[in-house]
């Protein structure tokens, strides 16, 4: 590592192969914490290319364990987090609002690294019991139409690296890795960035893909639709600028989307807006994550259609039955 860490002090970059190397040993765990942490810190101090992105996404990949859901055309709404707002867990209540309109959905998700309470903190506060058991995957989505998929089990290898994140308590390449390294490769993928540097490196990542995606980035700094500013959609057609009336009928404040101080005020704002009990701001911020997703699936005319089933799925009460459905066969 010494090497490596010469090089990169020398302002140089890896090439796709040896950023794959790096990271395959640092699952192997074959660094101490504090190279690990020095690696990791170059790239708070300089931008990530992108063959170190790939070849870092092609170390995860090789690594991880494997989940075996392509038969379900699912759906992945994930952000990288690392935008330092604490909102409440907008992208996974989105999850559930799309899994009520009946569109599977495999989430990958991960304890907060920056943030109070990441999806994981959530779900476990909620009762869910994290598992790589396949036939256990199958059957969520099957019955309650979403799963979750807990990222440090899936990736083991990196199991040295959590308390480190932790301890830095701000992003890393790490936060920009966790949307490309979903074990169930699903078919559609919503993904909120926390910079415009980095939704054009997902934006050229993802037309590699093949898959249908977009990528959202309020422009005041949220990697998600906050509805507290303008929003950037890129998708596999091209890009454009959309007003938070054009999204979620209206605009909010940033107090309003705030996600508490503790895990347990998280799970709280959770449950109370899938009962139908959240406030306007934060239901209309969370339609229109939900509503853009529905909207990447190509299975909706336009995004006010995607909108309209999300606020059926919300307001019926399916969102909040698909989570009880999910919770009553753990």
């Amino acid at each position: 590592m010494k090497k490596i860490l010469q090089y990169l002090f020398e302002h140089k970059t890896l090439t796709r192969a040896s950023a794959k190397d790096v990271l395959v040993n640092i699952g192997k765990g074959l660094y101490n914490e504090h190279e690990v942490t020095a690696f990791m810190t170059v790239y708070l101090m300089r931008s990530i290319t992108i063959e170190e992105l790939q070849g870092f996404q092609d170390a995860l990949l090789e690594l991880c364990v494997k989940a075996d859901l392509n038969e379900f055309d699912s759906i992945d709404i994930v952000g990288t987090g690392g935008d330092g707002k604490n909102t409440f867990n907008i992208s996974t209540l989105a999850c559930f609002i799309v899994a009520g309109t009946g569109q599977k959905v495999a989430k990958h998700g991960n304890y907060g690294a920056s943030s109070i309470s990441g999806s994981s903190n959530v779900m476990e506060q909620l009762g869910y019991k994290f598992s790589t058991d396949n036939g256990k995957l199958k059957n969520e989505i099957e019955q309650a139409y979403i799963c979750f998929l807990h990222a440090p089990l899936f990736h083991p290898a990196l199991k040295s690296v959590g308390p480190i994140r932790k301890n830095l308590a701000m992003r890393t390449f790490f936060n920009m890795l966790g949307p490309m390294a979903n074990p169930a490769h699903p078919k559609y993928q919503l993904v909120g960035v926390y910079s415009l540097e980095m939704a054009r490196i997902y934006n050229y990542l993802l037309q590699l893909s093949g898959k249908p995606f977009t990528i959202i980035h309020s422009l005041d700094g949220y990697d998600e639709i906050s509805l507290t500013n303008d929003t950037k959609v890129i998708t596999n057609e091209g890009e454009r600028i959309m007003t938070p009336e054009q999204l979620g009928k209206r605009m909010v404040m940033a107090a309003d989307i705030s996600g508490g101080n503790t895990v347990e005020d998280a799970a709280k704002i959770f449950i109370n807006i899938l009962k139908g009990e959240g406030t306007w701001a934060q239901n209309a911020v969370v339609l229109a994550n939900a509503a853009m997703a529905l909207h990447c699936t190509g299975n909706f005319r336009s995004y006010d259609d995607a909108y309209n089933a999300a606020v059926e799925s919300l307001e019926s009460g399916k969102a909040n039955q698909s989570l009880q459905k999910l919770m009553s066969i753990q």
